[in-house]
This record gives C-alpha cells, sequence and structure tokens, in this order.
C-alpha cells in the first residue's frame, strides 16, 4: 500500500480524470445528438444521458473537494505544482458543466419545436411558430428554462458556500496541528532538560558518596594517630 503524501490525491485525481472522460463519451455520443429533431423516445434517451452526466458532475465535483483536502497534506516543497493540476481540473469541469447546460437548453428547445400544432393552427408567415398553443407552449419551455438556470445558479452559490466552509474547516485543522506540533516540541524540550537534570543529580550523588569516603579515610587515619601517640608515650 502507497504511504506517500500524494498517494490519495492521484488517486483522486484519476478517479476524476476516469469521470471526465466518461462524460466527454456521453456529451459526444447520445447526448450531443439533441442538436438535431428526433422521435419522443430518443428526446428520452437524449434525457436519461444528460441526467447521468448531470450526476457524473456532480461526482467530479466531489473529487476536486477531496483533491483540495489532501493538497493540506503535502509538502510545501512539491505543493504548488499539485494546486496547478486542480487548477486544470477544476477549467476542465466548468467546460463540461457549460457544455451540458448548452446541451440541456438545445434538447428542450428540440422537444418543444418538434411537438404538432394542436387546434389546426399550422406556422404561417404572419405567425411563425404557429398556433397561439405553440406559442404558450414555447413560452412555457422559455420559463421553464429561466427556472432551471436560477436553480442551477442557487447549487452554484450553496456549492460556493459548502466550499468557503469546508476551507474554514481546514484552516481551523491546520491551526490545531499547529498547536499539536508545538506542544509536542515543548514536551520535547522538557524531556532534555528533565534528562540533563537527572545527569547532574546523579553528578552530584556520585561526587557526595566520593567525599563521605575521603572523609572517613581521613578519620581512620587520626585515629590511627592517636593511637600511635599514645602508644609511643605510654610505653616509653
Amino acid at each position: 500500500m502507497d504511504t506517500s503524501p500524494t498517494a490519495l490525491f492521484d488517486s483522486y485525481e484519476q478517479d476524476f480524470k476516469q469521470i471526465i472522460q466518461s462524460i466527454r463519451d456521453k456529451l459526444d455520443g447520445d447526448a450531443k445528438d439533441a442538436q438535431g429533431g428526433a422521435l419522443h423516445s430518443s428526446f428520452l434517451q437524449r434525457k436519461a444521458a444528460l441526467r447521468r452526466v448531470e450526476m457524473e458532475l456532480d461526482e467530479a465535483d466531489e473529487m476536486i473537494s477531496q483533491m483540495e483536502i489532501e493538497i493540506q497534506g503535502i509538502p510545501q516543497s512539491i505543493r504548488p505544482s499539485y494546486q496547478t493540476r486542480i487548477k486544470a481540473s477544476k477549467t476542465d469541469l466548468q467546460r463540461y458543466k457549460k457544455l451540458s447546460k448548452d446541451l440541456h437548453a438545445q434538447l428542450s428547445r428540440s422537444e418543444l419545436l418538434s411537438r404538432p400544432g394542436m387546434g389546426g393552427g399550422g406556422a404561417t408567415s404572419d405567425e411563425p411558430y404557429g398556433a397561439a398553443s405553440d406559442r404558450t407552449r414555447l413560452l412555457a419551455g422559455t420559463a421553464l428554462l429561466e427556472d432551471g438556470s436560477r436553480r442551477l445558479l442557487d447549487s452554484q452559490r450553496i456549492a460556493l458556500e459548502t466550499e468557503e466552509q469546508g476551507a474554514d474547516i481546514l484552516r481551523s485543522l491546520r491551526g490545531q496541528r499547529e498547536q499539536i506540533q508545538n506542544a509536542r516540541d515543548t514536551l520535547q524540550r522538557a524531556d532534555t532538560s528533565i534528562d540533563r537534570a537527572s545527569g547532574t543529580l546523579k553528578k552530584m550523588i556520585r561526587r557526595m558518596y566520593q567525599q563521605r569516603v575521603v572523609t572517613g579515610a581521613i578519620v581512620v587515619v587520626l585515629i590511627l594517630l592517636i593511637l600511635i601517640i599514645l602508644w609511643a608515650k605510654l610505653w616509653r
């Protein structure tokens, strides 16, 4: 198992690339065919393809979020290159989001304009959109697209707010990690000081025993001298 600090980042990036490749295949295949006219069943198939694209875009967005989290643990010396890779991934994601949105709009317009006229009113030079009911449906479709755009903007705003909250959490975690690191350094310095103090105490104890031995030897010598002097005086 790879335990390098960039292993998880590389894994998330690989997953992102696979998702983007799947999105590209769908947009270049089934979804992109929505630019032309088709039967109702074909529209349903293309709508389903675009819905799958939307889900994969969400997954790709999640992969980028995970990459932004993992980059915090990458050493500063190599972090700039990984930040550049994240920016490139974000650019790809935004490009495919825009393409998906454009294809949604084109598919909705094509589906709306391909419906047969109701009420017997065909298209004329005076009424280029056919009968009044057709214009009503067109206006309703336009309103639906605008509502979808508004909801998309709301989703983007929520995503940005979530991203900001995530960044705040990462900053808080980084600050806590620095505090823990400082506490560990302080403990290491205290441990070193305790070791030095213990060594000093051992030296003092050793010197104390040495002084006791010397003092005992001096006392013994003095006693011997006194005994010799007394013996000499008594036996003269």
